[in-house]
């Protein structure tokens, strides 16, 4: 009986333990939630977290992204993932928004080549999306 009660409770500290292990990737950085609240963000290497009190929330990719949408292609990276934690499930759908937007004045504004148009819509989106840790580094759009 007691060996079964030494057995159960070693099996469970050993699960807890390696449930507090978070190995992240290079290039990855995790943000951790406690009470629905950000308290870190875990760098690339091997961190303990508190289980069942930590969770971590958001991997966020540091590397180039793409964001493909109707009309071109995006390629955008995160710059200060400590900005971006927040609004990260938005980014695709607000760098899209923004783009379009942007698509929509350079074209009434005046026509030119598409890369002198896609290199404008880049300094456009970023003035809005710098101050959200993002950055758009190319626009590429489809020939139309």
């Amino acid at each position: 009986m007691l060996t079964s009660i030494l057995l159960a409770t070693l099996v469970a500290a050993s699960a807890l333990a390696v449930a507090s292990l978070r190995k992240v990737p290079e290039g990855q950085v995790y943000s951790v939630r406690r009470a629905g609240r950000a308290v870190r963000l875990l760098t690339a290497g091997t961190h303990l977290v508190l289980p069942l009190i930590d969770r971590v929330t958001h991997k966020i990719d540091l590397g180039g992204q793409v964001l493909r949408f109707e009309g071109g292609t995006v390629y955008w990276q995160v710059l200060e993932p400590e900005v971006v934690d927040e609004v990260i499930d938005e980014a695709p759908e607000m760098i899209r928004r923004n783009v379009v937007a942007a698509l929509r004045d350079t074209a009434t504004a005046h026509p030119a080549d598409r890369r002198a148009v896609g290199t404008q819509l880049k300094h456009a989106v970023n003035g809005s999306l710098r101050a959200r840790g993002m950055l758009v580094t190319r626009v590429e759009l489809d020939a139309a």
